[in-house]
């Protein structure tokens, strides 16, 4: 496997990351999700950066990965939050680096703004491979619980 490389979604992009994104949903949570929304959803992300931004991990050309980031303004510490969202890496892909190229990449990006002040990701509590993860690049857990009402699915 070469380096990966990472770069900024592009709108020729949609049709992968739909793709992933619905393995994604598929593969975590059993769910289904409505295709035009889904695509509507992450179109919606690329004609807006204000919404948030996706990174794309390749292998040699191959779509191998994404990122989404999406952002929480924190008036405590006045600055924004980056939220690491939407990660997918192909089966065959996994445990060789994507993720950490991709997460490194974010890294480096907040690293280098001081409008910045982190960045968070959940994380499902059955996932043991992804937290460990996240603990070997540097994150911790928290002390909060996220809680939701989803109106949607």
């Amino acid at each position: 496997m070469t380096p990966i490389a990472v770069r900024p979604a592009a709108p020729s992009d949609i049709p992968t990351i739909v793709q992933f994104n619905a393995k994604l949903a598929e593969e975590t949570e059993g769910l289904v999700l409505d295709p035009a929304r889904l695509q509507n959803g992450v179109r919606a992300i690329l004609d807006d950066p204000a919404k948030g931004m996706y990174f794309i991990g390749e292998d040699g050309g191959r779509i191998v990965g994404q990122l989404m980031v999406t952002y929480e303004w924190s008036d405590w510490r006045n600055g924004t939050f980056w939220w690491i969202q939407s990660v997918y890496v192909e089966r065959d892909c996994r445990s060789r680096g994507v993720f950490t190229a991709l997460y490194r990449h974010v890294e480096q990006l907040v690293r280098s703004r001081k409008d910045v002040c982190g960045f968070r990701l959940y994380v499902d509590e059955s996932n043991d491979r992804a937290r460990k993860t996240y603990e070997r690049l540097g994150m911790h857990t928290s002390r909060y619980q996220l809680m939701e009402i989803d109106f949607v699915l």
